[in-house]
């Protein structure tokens, strides 16, 4: 079973029980077993300032599902959620968001999906909750830990712990 690390957002509505929303759809895919959760967090957006802040989370999963597979189960949770793709702007706000981070130590890239994904190391919004979950993972392509890619943001957005999930937080 491979383990993937995915990265949950929604800055539109209801953002924290949108999240909880996709993570509990997720983790009733028979394909999918939830390892790991983090905390919430307040964050500032990334790229397009001018539009309310997000609520991110990190997740791990245990699943036999291939990348692509996972790919289209979470682009169908996002769309039961209420997102719709062609209708959003680039960086703009949405209901939720769901980013494949990490897929083992697996380097894919093709015209849909790229893993890792390709701005994970810039983006605080998705590094703070990793480092909750598996501060040690390292990064197939940099070679460095999730710390030393936290350490090395040279303009990181606002990250503020908004609550926590009962549960197992470490992988």
């Amino acid at each position: 079973m491979s383990v993937a690390f995915l990265s949950l957002g929604s800055n539109m509505g209801d953002r924290l029980s949108l999240i909880q929303q996709a993570v509990s759809m997720l983790g009733n895919d028979n394909n999918i077993q939830i390892a790991a959760t983090s905390s919430f967090y307040e964050t500032e957006p990334y790229g397009k300032k001018d539009q309310p802040w997000f609520v991110n989370a990190v997740i791990a999963i245990r699943t036999e599902l291939s990348p692509i597979e996972l790919l289209r189960a979470c682009q169908s949770v996002e769309a039961k959620l209420g997102r719709d793709r062609k209708k959003e702007e680039h960086w703009g706000k949405r209901p939720i968001d769901i980013d494949i981070l990490f897929y083992d130590d697996l380097i894919f890239s093709n015209e849909i999906l790229t893993i890792p994904h390709k701005e994970v190391h810039k983006r605080a919004f998705a590094l703070v909750p990793m480092l909750e979950i598996k501060s040690s993972y390292i990064h197939p392509v940099l070679k460095k830990d999730i710390l030393e890619l936290h350490e090395a943001l040279e303009d990181p957005e606002d990250v503020f712990l908004y609550g926590t999930i009962s549960g197992s937080n470490v992988i």
